[in-house]
C-alpha cells in the first residue's frame, strides 16, 4: 500500500494535495490487479509517476496529431488521434487501446472510446494502468525486477528511462 506520505517522498516535486487524489485510486488498482508486492508497487508507481510527470498530468501534453490514421492504433475515422492521445497514468492512446479498455473494465467497447476524458479520471486512470500491467505480465517481469523490459511495454521503448529509473529507486526506498 503506498501512503500520501510515501507518494510524496517518491515524486518530492508534486504538491502533495495533488498527490492526495491518486493514494485511495492507486491502492484500489494495485489490490484489483495483484500489484501486491513491493516489487510490484514500487515498478508500477515509478513508471505511472514518469508518464504523468510526477501524477500532474492525466493527458498527453501534445496535440495528438501524431497519431491521426495510425492503423496499429485502430485510428481509421479523422481525430481519433486527437481525441485518443495518451490518457491516463499509463497514457492509453488509439481507439484500439480504448476499446479494449473499455471491454475489460466496464464490458462495453465504447466506454472510453465516445467519453475519452473518462481514462483521465484518478480512479479510471489507474484501473485503466492496473488492467493493462497485469493483462501485459508486467506482475512477473516486476517479480523478476525486470525493470528495463517493463519500461519498453508501456512506452514501446525507453524514452525517459534515466527518469524512470529515478522515480523507481525512490519508490523501492519507500516500499521496500
Amino acid at each position: 500500500m503506498i501512503t500520501l506520505e510515501g507518494l510524496k517522498a517518491i515524486c518530492p516535486r508534486t504538491k502533495a494535495g495533488h498527490l492526495a487524489i491518486f493514494v485511495e485510486p492507486l491502492n484500489e488498482a494495485m489490490s484489483e490487479f495483484e500489484i501486491n508486492t513491493p516489487q510490484r508497487e514500487a515498478a508500477f508507481i515509478a513508471q505511472a509517476a514518469h508518464e504523468t510527470m510526477g501524477f500532474v498530468h492525466l493527458k498527453e501534453i501534445g496535440s495528438g496529431a501524431r497519431y491521426e490514421g495510425r492503423a496499429d492504433l485502430g485510428n481509421d475515422e479523422p481525430g481519433e488521434g486527437v481525441a485518443m492521445k495518451g490518457h491516463g497514468i499509463f497514457q492509453l492512446t488509439g481507439d484500439k487501446n480504448f476499446q479494449a479498455a473499455g471491454v475489460a473494465l466496464h464490458g462495453d467497447r465504447d466506454w472510453y472510446r465516445y467519453n475519452p476524458e473518462l481514462a483521465a479520471e484518478p480512479l479510471e486512470a489507474c484501473r485503466i494502468a492496473g488492467w493493462y500491467w497485469q493483462s501485459n505480465g508486467l506482475n512477473e517481469l516486476a517479480d523478476a525486477q525486470n525493470f528495463r523490459k517493463i519500461s519498453i511495454r508501456i512506452n514501446g521503448g525507453l524514452n525517459g528511462y534515466d527518469d524512470r529509473v529515478a522515480y523507481w529507486d525512490r519508490a523501492q526506498e519507500v516500499l521496500a
